[in-house]
């Protein structure tokens, strides 16, 4: 069936619908390079023309002005080959596939001939639709750097028949950072990771697929609670549980279950228990913190230096001992992280939750604070901001109430 018709100049379904033209004319044996540079220019012929003759179906009028764009590069580059041309604007049904390549893509971004990191980040460029800015904040590298990075690796490709399966763990990755894009505010990414996660879970019996659909799915799960009407992000605990959605948190527990029954727990496996055990509780307060530590010990776990390796699963483990046992304890084990994130605002807004659960105000604002100099997204700045006035305000309160005089009120004139 024919794609939707798009609205004109709708920038943004054009964007969602480019990995999958990519994808066909990659499936069909062009060459990646080529092919982008093809879709890019039939992307801007579409800006120009649709305006006044919207397609009738989007994805192939895409495809069959790229194939035409490959066509005349061919044509003035290498004499030696024909190939008719369509001359309407509309293309026959049989010009595209009816199937979606984007999986395809998705495994050929992650061919063996590039490194990992050249894997991923062609991988969110081509089929998550990134920018190249963006790619380059996930790997907190300056954008120069990521887009010579890019083009390395389409070089890489450049007339290689791309019929080799990349790496499932390399895939598994790209797919989980174009949730996380998504997960950030451009939850239509995060919408075509589940898709994809879907479709990945239907191709491979491997349990930790499973386990990042049911991670991701967990998560999205509470994506309505994540910020109030203003905007402004909410945190797990004062999320308003109701909002969340059941169906997907069912779906994920389902999804889970299936991937721990083949009992070759991994990474995503795990964090999609840990995920699931939040999602359990009816409140805040009922969150069962010594099943999530014990997660969290078997993540820490799969690493030989955690500190290292995996310093998120460390912090995270640092929240757990904070609940579980004492929050001066769990400081002490953020202090291993000092080295590896002391520059992260993450770091230092955990050590501001666990002294706040440790009565220690004025030390849980400096934290807040500390984290909002070092947050590069404006909404988490924001939001630590609001944390450290709060710890501080709340610090202000107590101090009065013990010193046996009001809290000061703020007047207005009329």
């Amino acid at each position: 069936m024919p794609d939707e018709p798009i609205a004109p100049l709708d920038e943004g379904a054009l964007r969602a619908l480019a990995p999958r033209v990519l994808a066909g004319l990659v499936r069909r044996g062009e060459d990646f390079d080529a092919a982008e540079d093809a879709l890019q220019e039939a992307l801007l012929e579409a800006l120009r023309v649709w305006s006044e003759r919207p397609p009738r179906d989007p994805r192939a009028w895409l495809t069959t002005v790229a194939t035409r764009r490959l066509v005349d590069a061919r044509r003035s580059e290498v004499a030696r080959r024909r190939r008719e041309v369509l001359t309407e604007a509309e293309p026959r049904p049989d010009a595209t596939e009816d199937g979606d390549d984007t999986l395809f893509l998705l495994f050929c971004c992650c061919h063996p001939d590039l490194p990992p990191a050249s894997q991923v980040a062609l991988s969110l460029r081509a089929v998550g639709g990134l920018t190249t800015r963006e790619i380059a904040d996930a790997f907190y590298v300056p954008e120069a750097t990521m887009a010579q990075r890019i083009s390395r690796a389409k070089r890489a490709l450049r007339g290689r028949r791309l019929d080799q399966p990349g790496d499932l763990a390399v895939v598994l990755r790209v797919l989980y950072l174009v949730y996380t894009a998504g997960h950030g505010g451009r939850l239509d990414l995060a919408g075509e990771a589940i898709r994809l996660g879907r479709q990945l879970t239907l191709a491979t019996a491997e349990p930790e697929a499973r386990g990042l659909l049911a991670l991701m799915l967990l998560n999205h799960a509470r994506r309505a609670a994540r910020l109030d009407p203003q905007g402004r992000i909410v945190t797990l605990d004062r999320q308003d549980r109701s909002r969340w959605d059941a169906g997907e948190i069912a779906e994920g527990v389902r999804v889970l279950q299936s991937a721990l029954a083949a009992r070759r727990p991994g990474r995503y496996q795990i964090e999609a228990a840990i995920a699931a055990l939040h999602d359990d509780a009816v409140s805040a307060e009922e969150t069962d913190w010594p099943q999530i530590l014990a997660w969290y010990d078997d993540l820490v776990g799969l690493s030989d230096d955690p500190v290292h390796q995996d310093p998120a699963a460390v912090l995270g483990r640092a929240v757990a001992v904070g609940h579980v046992l004492d929050p001066v304890t769990g400081l002490r084990e953020t202090e291993r992280l000092r080295e590896v994130l002391g520059d992260r605002h993450r770091w230092h807004a955990v050590r501001g939750h666990l002294h706040e659960l440790a009565g220690d105000l004025p030390a849980a604002a400096a934290a807040y604070a500390d984290a909002a100099r070092l947050a590069t997204a404006v909404a988490e700045r924001d939001h630590l901001v609001r944390q450290a006035a709060r710890a501080r305000g709340a610090d202000a309160r107590a101090h009065s109430k013990r010193e046996g005089s009001p809290a000061p009120t703020r007047t207005t004139s009329g």
